[in-house]
């Protein structure tokens, strides 16, 4: 026989254990709870789930195999982050990231610097249509720059994350943005084009708040330490700007629609190529040891793509700009992924999500509280099945047909998953987003959210339009306009 569903307070059990398992370990290990104790905490959630669905009836074997699917969505996630951090490495190792922070230092006013993070992540991601790899390139670049300005970390990771989320929902490469319009059913083109009456006001509000940020909390790093570290990374680099023909090289192969797997393959390769031509002396240095050109060449280029590779330098600074951990650093997020992805499986397989999710429509009763309650729907798949994609696929599914009982185009449903699924993802420590740039840029999910400005106010600006009856599209305004 097929088990049954829980009900809504134990389909709420798992997430309530998961919630406060987590807010425990931020008190206990603060910045170290993603290194383990969050997933043992995810661990324990699932448990809590299987029990539950084993209560009601369902099967191990089904259970299991929810997990194995769930899992396996992932899989794509996962070896993105591999490519990334093999990507770091050779990208250090080749001077690439040492260059750009260079010239970031020589040009970028510190009082503009945050404004400019934000501009240059936009630019770089609506070219691309994906924030993953402009994080993982150019943002991590510019947190580099920010750190040798002085600059709190998590306040530079706010503004890049901001700016490269602005041009994944905004491009027509993103992948979010095609699967949003396709579950809403409406072109892409209409969907970007309705999407700019609340993306652009949250993106100036986003844009004014940095701004006053950096003359409000510009770094007091005096012009001699700026000369120290532009010296110290030149005494270890090569800097020319020809070195950065690669990241040119890679931003073109992503805006031909090359998938981000092969593209990020391509990167890291060009990448160890790089720093062949232009590092020769930085990798007999770090060799040391007595090796052929061409065994240290391959010792020390494996070592930046899948382990800890620390660059020394005569600043402490510069010093800790140029460390990598390659793959290996990569590990802490991966199973956290593992493990809330087969959280999300065994909340699916014993119909706990959606039985959550149908408490939610409930309340969809007036324009407003639809759009609202599909916020919530995909926030709520964000926390719980850990993928973006989710976020906009399942509630896409669940909301469609209401949407137009209600007269509603399908763009307002299309804006409402980018506004309250994609941009979110991010800002949730297990969901594969914030796992994933938590790790690319070394700074807690937590500790970076509150400074993703864009990524919080667009989803309250989304819900804002619909209450105050602003730009909703109906079917009958075609009517009344023939």
């Amino acid at each position: 026989m097929k088990g049954k569903t829980p009900g809504l307070i134990l389909s709420l059990t798992p997430i309530v254990v998961l919630i406060a398992m987590l807010a425990l370990n931020i008190n206990l290990f603060g910045e170290d709870a993603t290194s383990g104790p969050n997933q043992i905490a995810l661990i324990i959630a699932d448990s809590v789930a299987v029990i539950i669905a084993l209560l009601y009836g369902h099967k191990w074997t089904e259970i299991r195999r929810r997990i194995v699917l769930s899992i396996s969505d992932a899989m794509p996630s996962i070896l993105i982050l591999l490519l990334i951090g093999s990507l770091a490495g050779t990208w250090m190792i080749s001077g690439i990231v040492p260059t750009l922070v260079y010239y970031g230092l020589e040009l970028i006013n510190p009082k503009i610097f945050l404004l400019s993070a934000i501009l240059i992540s936009a630019i770089v991601s609506t070219s691309t249509g994906s924030s993953w790899s402009t994080i993982a390139t150019i943002g991590v670049a510019l947190l580099g720059i920010g750190t040798a300005l002085g600059f709190n970390q998590a306040m530079v990771a706010g503004a890049i994350i901001s700016g490269a989320y602005f041009g994944d929902k905004m491009s027509p490469l993103s992948d979010t943005t095609n699967l949003a319009s396709a579950m809403a059913g409406t072109d892409i083109i209409t969907h970007i084009k309705y999407m700019v009456y609340t993306t652009a006001p949250s993106f100036v509000i986003a844009l004014i708040i940095f701004l006053v940020l950096g003359f409000t909390n510009t770094p007091a790093t005096s012009g001699l330490g700026t000369t120290q570290m532009l010296e110290a990374i030149n005494e270890i680099f090569y800097i020319s700007p020809i070195v950065l023909i690669v990241p040119i090289i890679l931003i073109i192969i992503i805006i031909i629609k090359t998938p981000p797997i092969p593209a990020l393959f391509i990167g890291t390769i060009l990448g160890a190529i790089a720093a062949v031509i232009f590092q020769p002396q930085l990798i007999s240095e770090l060799a040391k040891e007595e090796h052929s050109f061409l065994e240290a060449a391959y010792t020390i280029i494996s070592r930046s793509m899948f382990g800890s590779l620390q660059i020394s330098s005569n600043n402490p600074v510069v010093t800790e700009l140029l460390s990598t951990s390659g793959m290996a650093g990569m590990l802490d997020t991966i199973w956290l992924v593992l493990t809330a992805m087969a959280f999300s499986g065994i909340m699916e397989s014993a119909g706990m999500l959606v039985r959550i999710a149908n408490s939610i429509i409930s309340f969809a009763k007036s324009t407003g509280s639809l759009v609202a309650s599909t916020v919530v729907s995909s926030i709520f798949m964000n926390l719980t099945a850990s993928e973006q994609y989710i976020s906009i696929v399942v509630p896409g599914r669940m909301y469609a047909d209401i949407y137009k009982k209600k007269g509603l185009k399908p763009e307002v449903l299309s804006r409402t998953l980018e506004d309250g699924g994609t941009v979110t993802s991010v800002l949730i420590p297990w969901n594969t987003g914030g796992a994933v740039q938590s790790s690319v840029l070394g700074v807690p999910t937590l500790m970076y959210a509150p400074y993703a400005f864009f990524n919080i106010i667009s989803p309250i600006m989304t819900i804002a339009f619909a209450y105050l009856n602003i730009k909703i599209r109906r079917f009958s305004d075609d009517l009344k306009s023939s």
